[in-house]
């Protein structure tokens, strides 16, 4: 039978050996010591409307917060469509804080913006606003949310109540509801709203076509227009070659672009892709030396030539050296720049 004296004298010797040797109760203080809670990261994101073209004050501000990332959106407050900010919803983890300056700038009504903080909520981020009282990592902040919720429902049924109200008294008055124009296809009409149509495609796509044209025009049509949509994606944005051609065609055809953007780029062996691919991005923004086109191409989840992630600038040189072999005409500032 098992001496239960005995055995508690054995397990405290045994414990007094153990901490009697500095470096063992050192040791053994880090094991034991609590996991240091994950560093929350502050994202910025600051949108810039086609009526007022000043980011500048918003990017103060968010620096001041202390946001280390800044996204960046061109796009009017009316319009649900903001490419910048979905990608950045999908890419936030969990503990991240979404920054903005003022509510306005993230989502255009109450009903939107409870849309945007739930898709956090669901994971595990948070959303403050710097000049307003919104801040969900706060009992305060959630309190402030949940009178948001109210004023949007009461929002959404003073709104539906309005609209049927005027549909049951234009339907009294033997009103016949939509457009006269359009039921009777009329020319004028159906002109003047082609016109409308076409003026909410094109004055949001100038105003934003300096973030991107520059790059399209350094580019084209020397390569192809999947890499000019994955250099610009690299760098934030959100295209597809679809949209990038729609776009380009709509500025061609206002003559407001070069109709050569337009032309098919040379056909390529896929042994040059990769060498095309660098001398694009070398070309799109001539400032950058071989090791920012090395973060770029790591950004951009491009695979060295032996296969691996990471890029060096002898790698980066290596292949701008062959795009210039094959004729490709590089900025010379890259020559000999590390």
């Amino acid at each position: 039978m098992v001496d239960r004296q005995s055995v508690v004298s054995h397990i405290s010797f045994e414990h007094h050996l153990l901490y009697s040797k500095p470096e063992n109760r050192t040791r053994l203080a880090t094991l034991m010591a609590p996991s240091p809670a994950p560093k929350r990261r502050l994202i910025g994101y600051a949108r810039v409307s086609t009526e007022d073209q000043m980011t500048d004050a918003q990017l103060i501000e968010l620096k001041a917060a202390g946001c280390l990332m800044i996204h960046q959106e061109q796009g009017s407050g009316a319009s649900r469509a903001r490419p910048v900010l979905a990608q950045l919803l999908k890419e936030i983890r969990a503990g991240d804080v979404l920054v903005v300056v003022r509510l306005d700038r993230l989502a255009r009504s109450v009903s939107h913006l409870l849309e945007v903080i739930e898709g956090l909520e669901k994971k595990g981020a948070h959303f403050k606003s710097l000049q307003d009282p919104i801040d969900t990592s706060t009992p305060q902040g959630m309190f402030s949310l949940q009178v948001l919720g109210a004023v949007a429902q009461l929002e959404r049924s003073l709104i539906s109540e309005r609209t049927k109200a005027g549909l049951r008294a234009a339907k009294a008055r033997g009103k016949v509801l939509g457009n006269p124009g359009v039921r009777e296809h009329r020319p004028e009409t159906i002109r003047r709203l082609t016109l409308a149509r076409e003026k909410r495609y094109l004055d949001p796509l100038i105003a934003s076509a300096d973030r991107w044209m520059p790059t399209v025009k350094r580019m084209r049509p020397r390569h192809s227009w999947t890499d000019v949509v994955r250099v610009l994606n690299g760098w934030g944005q959100d295209w597809t070659e679809e949209r990038l051609r729609r776009a380009v065609r709509k500025l061609v055809s206002q003559r407001m672009a070069d109709p050569v953007l337009l032309q098919n780029s040379p056909r390529r062996s896929s042994d040059d892709r990769l060498s095309m691919l660098i001398a694009g991005i070398a070309m799109a923004d001539p400032d950058l030396s071989l090791r920012e086109i090395a973060v770029q191409l790591e950004r951009m989840r491009e695979r060295t030539p032996r296969g691996g992630t990471k890029w060096n600038a002898s790698s980066v040189k290596q292949q701008l050296d062959r795009a210039r072999k094959a004729g490709m005409a590089l900025p010379t500032s890259l020559e000999g720049v590390v």
